[in-house]
């Protein structure tokens, strides 16, 4: 049996695929192969998200490839999945979640805390900008897309003072070295399943089972809690949204961001961790509530 596995034609998009076909093959002897797509999110880089739909460009190429069954599964970040997904798919697996923290790269290794006043700092995340004005009022933000070899190479080009990126993205591409600082957790909250990866599948598919046997159920719980949160307050890539839910024993913690009238509101939330995606909405409603 060779399976095939859908996903974005990025360097990133491709080794979270290639891990994922070394899971398959090491647990179950299963062989597979890539389908590289390109989605209308990696084709359209000179517009925001925001005005070409929000992170469904990234999905929406790849599921049709799993509608028309070219694809036995999608390997995405979950990040960019969004929170509505049409019912005839399902996430059949998380297999593994990456460090979540965002991570700066300066200009020539400068530290995030050395940066001159009034440097200029690229990022396309409303939610990476909202939070990098309250540590730095002074810093300037300016948009950048692309992958991420794109981005870094940005930093020259545009003579940039540094650039924010999701560290697990780097680490997996073998850049962990080029960091030159990580945010804690409560000064920039993560975006939605950052460092996750999710593995897509139409839920009535003959090989839809091996994909669930992949799942790490602690990652799901947090991640599914997380997407609570989101769906709750009806966050997409438009609005300054963040959560991180973890897990210690049986509690589980969630912190999460939500910008109201033009205020960054930021709590956090505990309890059981059977209760997760109930927690997420009940932080929401809370952060509703100022």
């Amino acid at each position: 049996m060779k399976i095939k596995l859908a996903t974005r034609k990025s360097k990133l998009a491709q080794v979270q695929t290639e891990y994922t076909m070394e899971l398959l093959k090491n647990k179950f002897d299963i062989d597979s192969q890539k389908l590289l797509i390109v989605t209308e999110g990696d084709r359209r880089l000179d517009v925001s998200l925001d005005k070409i739909g929000g992170k469904g460009v990234f999905v929406k190429e790849i599921e049709l490839s799993l509608i028309n069954k070219e694809a036995d599964a999608a390997i995405h970040s979950m990040k960019d999945v969004p929170f509505e997904m049409d019912p005839v798919f399902e996430i059949a697996a998380m297999p593994i979640r990456e460090d979540v923290r965002d991570a700066f790269i300066g200009n020539k290794g400068i530290h995030f805390d050395e940066l001159p006043k009034g440097s200029i700092i690229g990022t396309s995340s409303l939610r990476r900008e909202k939070q990098l004005k309250l540590l730095r009022p002074d810093i300037k933000t300016v948009p950048i897309r692309g992958n991420v070899q794109t981005r870094l190479k940005k930093i020259e080009i545009e003579n940039l003072d540094g650039i924010i990126l999701a560290a697990a993205g780097l680490k997996r591409l073998g850049l962990e070295h080029i960091i030159t600082d990580y945010f804690s957790i409560k000064d920039i909250v993560p975006a939605i399943g950052q460092g996750a990866l999710g593995i897509q599948v139409v839920s009535e598919s003959e090989n839809a089972n091996i994909f669930r046997k992949l799942d790490d159920n602690k990652v799901r719980m947090c991640v599914e809690a997380e997407r609570a949160y989101m769906r709750e307050l009806n966050g997409g890539c438009h609005i300054c949204i963040g959560a991180y839910a973890e897990l210690e024993e049986d509690t589980m913690s969630i912190i999460g961001i939500y910008e109201i009238e033009g205020k960054v509101i930021k709590k956090s939330i505990s309890g059981k961790k059977e209760n997760g995606k109930a927690l997420g909405r009940e932080l929401a409603r809370k952060i509703l509530k100022g």
